[in-house]
């Protein structure tokens, strides 16, 4: 289907004449205006996370009242009436003039269309709807993660409104990127010369992660994909910095940047002042959360980068000893330690015990919301895995900076270490830790990755080779792969013939996860855009694959 970047206005509605609402009462009497769309989140069987953002066209404005309303758009019974619920606020400076409302009394499983009105101005209008509970035939949930804002148009974005239905859309973080100014990540596009990051340099304070998630819900194709359906979110480390963690991040100096929690507070400030998630009660970074779909499913979110985290391994500075030669032994005994966490004891006993309620409860799956790849990625060899021929062949065809790429993976190809020490592969015993968890509850987990800018369909298996679950991994938005440099390789393939866990991997593809859950079958499509370069694209379905319960686990996962 081919679709273009005015879908997104149609879909939203822009333009055109809305309902009128009874007049709210008025602080700020100036223009406004409904810049940045609306969303909504965090659905449970009786509410719903409403946002919006209301932009004063005078500086210094103060309050700003407005009024929402929910209606549902499921057809009501005989007789009955469709209950429309409404309410009112005020927002400021203090909040970015952002509006967040947690609306309660909601049926379950319904279908709603809910706008906001302030100072006489409506509004675009959003569509939502809220768990099921009880009998639940199928559930279809989008799953995306890594919008770069600089390195291309948001057609996948299009693409999920373009879904003749969708449930709700996980995003599993680096929904913006703290980088910005020129030779940043993403400014070689060919787009980036009018999709730069704005501000137009590094984001440290409060002003500028505001400015920035402005920037990204400016974006009509992001701002459709809102209005289509909830979202249930969760951060990686770009809302933050690269390759945050609880203390740190490698993207930030405190000599020059100041301390890493006041800009992790700045970060997450503005993360829920722009984000449709229900904030944690005590305002912290503690987000991990379960969302029941009916008796079908269990999806639960895990934090992994900033209440537990440890510093990462890199190779850079943890393998060579003072020799200057890679001491294997000892980096082995670091990536072993049990005490090295990607979560804390709190988070990994919680997930076990709702891995336990899930199954008990009957409901068929569980679904992690997960930030990095789990699977075990060994460092491939391409020269071993294409043959030699088609490797010299390969490399001839190649730029230099990815014959620099492709040979450095072919040195620590031979030490055999994990391919990426900041996904799940970094903190090998935490990851037994939820395979256990899992095995104990006899849980049939699927598992919903990111980070990677690459698709994945991996069988996971503990230590002792018992199947553990089975993993999605969802490609980027827009942000760049391994095959978007090693072009001449087939990269995704080489991953998958040099590792047991890998059934497929695709490095080079742009787009989302469709995953379909029903009693029977967990089907995962891999929706591919054509491209993020050009005005108009096409969707395809890279691949497909199925995976089916079995007792006290699940099917490995097949190609349909």
């Amino acid at each position: 289907m081919s679709i273009n970047r005015r879908s997104a206005l149609a879909f939203l509605g822009l333009g055109i004449a809305a309902p009128a609402f009874a007049q709210a009462p008025t602080r700020y009497a100036g223009t406004v205006a409904f810049k940045h769309g609306v969303a909504s989140g965090d659905p449970l069987a009786d509410r719903v996370m409403l946002w919006t953002r209301i932009t004063p066209a005078e500086a210094g404005a103060g309050e700003i009242a407005y009024r929402w309303r929910i209606t549902p758009t499921d057809k009501p019974g005989l007789f009955r009436r469709v209950k429309t619920l409404t309410g009112e606020g005020v927002t400021s400076a203090a909040r970015d003039f952002t509006v967040k409302v947690d609306v309660g009394g909601l049926k379950p499983g319904a279908h709603y269309t809910y706008e906001f009105e302030a100072n006489g101005v409506v509004s675009p209008p959003g569509w939502t709807r809220t768990l099921p509970v009880g009998k639940t035939t199928d559930v279809v949930l989008a799953v995306a993660s890594c919008s770069l804002h600089p390195n291309g148009y948001f057609h996948a974005y299009s693409a999920i409104v373009s879904l003749p239905r969708v449930d709700a859309v996980l995003h599993l973080g680096d929904y913006i990127y703290e980088y910005g100014g020129p030779g940043s990540y993403g400014m070689d596009s060919k787009v980036a010369w009018h999709r730069a990051h704005e501000p137009n340099h590094e984001i440290l304070s409060l002003a500028d992660y505001r400015t920035r998630h402005a920037q990204y819900k400016s974006d009509v194709q992001l701002q459709a994909a809102h209005a289509k359906a909830a979202w249930i979110v969760v951060w990686d480390d770009h809302e933050t910095a690269n390759d945050s963690f609880m203390s740190g991040a490698e993207n930030h100096t405190p000599i020059d940047e100041g301390p890493w929690n006041e800009r992790k507070a700045r970060a997450i400030k503005a993360y829920y002042e722009w984000m449709p998630i229900r904030e944690p009660a005590d305002g912290g970074f503690a987000i991990n959360r379960t969302f029941h779909f009916g008796d079908l499913a269990s999806l639960m979110m895990l934090e992994t980068r900033l209440t537990a985290r440890d510093k990462q391994l890199t190779y850079d500075q943890d393998l060579n000893g003072m020799d200057g030669k890679p001491d294997l032994p000892a980096f082995r005994k670091k990536l072993a330690d049990p005490y090295r966490r990607m979560m804390g004891e709190e988070q990994e006993g919680w997930l076990a015990g709702e891995l336990k309620a899930s199954v008990a409860s009957g409901r068929t799956w569980q679904v992690l919301g997960n930030e990095v790849v789990m699977a075990r990625l060994g460092i491939p060899s391409a020269r071993k895995e294409m043959g030699e021929a088609a490797y010299a062949r390969a490399l001839a065809a190649s730029s230099e900076p990815a014959r620099k790429r492709i040979t450095r993976l072919e040195e620590f190809s031979k030490l055999g270490l994990p391919y990426g020490l900041d996904m799940w592969d970094g903190y090998p015993v935490d990851r037994e830790r939820v395979y256990a968890a899992v095995k104990a509850a006899q849980a049939r987990a699927i598992v919903l990755s990111g980070d990677s800018h690459a698709f994945w369909v991996n069988e996971l298996f503990d230590e002792a080779g018992a199947r553990a679950g089975v993993e999605f991994g969802t490609t980027g938005i827009t942000s760049p792969g391994a095959g978007d440099v090693l072009t001449a390789f087939p990269i995704g393939e080489v991953f998958a013939s040099a590792n047991k866990e890998v059934v497929f991997s695709d490095q080079a593809a742009k787009g989302f996860v469709l995953l379909t859950l029903t009693p029977t079958e967990a089907k995962g499509e891999l929706m591919a855009v054509s491209n993020i370069t050009e005005p108009t694209f096409e969707t395809r379905v890279v691949k497909t694959f199925k995976v089916t319960p079995e007792p006290g686990g699940l099917s490995a996962p097949v190609a349909v």
